[in-house]
């Protein structure tokens, strides 16, 4: 069994695909803006439907930053409380 560091060394680990596995209210969000997305679409022009595309593109590189910022946060914060539980600093 490899370890956690070996996991994402190999690109194993990818919070972002697991995130949204098994969770029905969100599985149920993506059909429906899949659905209302589909609806707007057969009612746009080319030029409107590039538009959408450079919005959709922005919009998810936005998202990956968003997410990325948050990863690190939450991992250094994680990170600190380790320390701070091992070096029993906690004060009763």
């Amino acid at each position: 069994m490899r370890s956690i560091l070996e996991e994402m060394w190999y690109g194993n680990l990818n919070p972002q695909e697991q995130s949204t596995e098994g969770h029905k209210e969100t599985q149920r969000l993506l059909s429906l803006m899949g659905r209302n997305r589909d609806e707007l679409c057969s009612t746009l022009t080319e030029s409107q439907k590039l538009t959408l595309e450079k919005y959709d593109d922005c919009l998810n590189e936005m998202n990956s930053i968003i997410e990325r910022d948050i990863f690190i946060h939450a991992f250094s914060l994680g990170g600190r409380i380790m320390l701070e539980v091992l070096t029993d600093r906690i004060k009763d």
